[in-house]
């Protein structure tokens, strides 16, 4: 542990020297060597405002390019090759996906996943910070639902395992929707192993994850509506839904929009639980899982692999297009 601390605050004060001596390096050599002959002083003072903020931004261009642009260049190229990466195959990647059972399986799933998850997790989250603000313990309720958002998704599938946990006809049953199940005089269920309903069971993990973030979220932007248009509701005799979903929801609406896309990015982007929770079997692959398949497992394809994270890309751009754009325009507006 003592070895393991030392190397880490080595790492860190390294770190600390190398952009101290980056950045008071690159502007000795700016201020003191940089020389434009027949150039002005005026002239070349401005040339140097303009150039020392890129000597800022650089180093982060830089690793952008490394390993964010590089990366998704270099996937790019590697879906006309084939499984090793080496022989060019033109479109049969792009001709494979397009008919491909197992893909076309996968999108139905993200579909329901993007169609159920965003929507339910900021409806509760909205509905709890609503809620929880007209009763005493509210604090204390809000602290609890907001709990699983420290687990690791990971961690959140190992305590749901329990929670549908199976143990085959006739045995004991220990996990807490079977025990419910059975108490009510039904059969118990192997839950994560029904096709198509197993998909919700999932969902729930991450719903029970993301509400706590949209309730806060939401719960903070609830503070900001003026009491007095909700008092002035209140003397003209509107109801308690109608305050909710004809003032409330209405003057938060754009802190809404943000929680809904920030889940959904989350969502497209789903991994863990499904491959903790059954691996991907019974018809429960995103694309996420089906890319790790590809590339991990079977001895890897780099070309199906690749084409499959370049359509979870492409999933992905458009949700962060519009958030983009909503917050420019939220930026002029004020």
């Amino acid at each position: 542990m003592t070895e393991q601390l030392l190397q880490t605050l080595t790492a860190v004060l390294i770190s600390i020297a190398v952009c101290l001596f980056y950045f008071a390096g690159s502007n000795f050599v700016l201020d003191k060597i940089i020389h434009v002959p027949f150039v002005g002083r005026k002239t070349l003072d401005q040339i140097r405002s303009k150039t020392r903020p890129w000597l800022f931004i650089a180093p982060a261009l830089l690793l952008l390019g490394l390993f964010l642009l590089y990366p998704l260049l270099e996937t790019f190229r590697l879906t006309f090759f084939n499984a090793t990466g080496e022989t060019y195959v033109g479109f049969s990647n792009y001709r494979w996906i397009v008919f491909d059972q197992n893909f076309l399986l996968t999108i139905r799933n993200n579909f329901l996943w993007l169609l159920v998850v965003p929507a339910v997790s900021t409806a509760l989250g909205l509905i709890v910070a609503v809620l929880a603000d007209k009763v005493w313990w509210g604090g204390v309720a809000k602290s609890m639902i907001f709990m699983p958002m420290a687990i690791s998704f990971v961690g959140a599938s190992v305590i749901w395992k329990f929670v549908y946990d199976f143990r085959g006809p006739g045995a004991d049953q220990i996990g807490i929707l079977n025990a419910a199940v059975m108490g009510l005089g039904l059969e118990a269920q192997a839950w994560v192993t029904i096709p198509f309903w197993n998909n919700f069971f999932l969902m729930a993990i991450l719903i029970w994850i993301q509400t706590g973030f949209a309730m806060v979220i939401l719960s903070a932007a609830l503070r900001g509506v003026p009491t007095e248009t909700i008092e002035a509701a209140h003397i003209d005799g509107a109801s308690g839904l109608q305050i909710f979903f004809e003032i409330l929801i209405p003057q938060v609406m754009s802190t809404v929009l943000v929680v809904w896309t920030t889940i959904t990015i989350i969502v497209l982007k789903v991994f863990d639980i499904v491959i903790a929770m059954t691996g991907g079997q019974w018809d429960t692959s995103v694309l996420a899982n089906l890319m790790y398949d590809w590339m991990f497992r079977g001895g890897g394809d780099y070309g199906r692999s690749s084409i499959l994270a370049m359509v979870l890309m492409v999933a992905v751009v458009p949700v962060m297009a519009f958030n983009i754009r909503r917050f420019r325009t939220e930026e002029a507006q004020r």
